[in-house]
């Protein structure tokens, strides 16, 4: 009697496969390695838990909406500058 082994040797040739997903991912994520504070990671994790949500997104998230208030912050802070700069030129 064939050993399954042996017979799936005898059937398939895996000489040239290659490891994971055969169709690529379509979306725009990068996979990476970060340090995060345990303290901020429970917080999230709770959070996700109460939401019945991944924890993942929500960090995801969070940082683009920083991103978002520090571009706007920037922005806005010019703006006053300039304003207050051409107020007193022209007084």
């Amino acid at each position: 009697m064939i050993d399954t082994d042996e017979k799936m040797r005898e059937e398939y040739d895996f000489s040239n496969a290659k490891r994971g997903p055969i169709i690529p991912h379509k979306t725009k994520k990068t996979r990476i390695t970060i340090y995060i504070d345990d303290e901020i990671l429970d917080a999230f994790r709770r959070l996700a838990n109460e939401q019945q949500r991944g924890y993942q997104p929500m960090i995801n998230e969070a940082l683009k909406e920083y991103l978002e208030k520090s571009r706007i912050t920037v922005h806005e802070g010019m703006l006053r500058r300039v304003i207050r700069e051409e107020l007193q030129a022209a007084a």
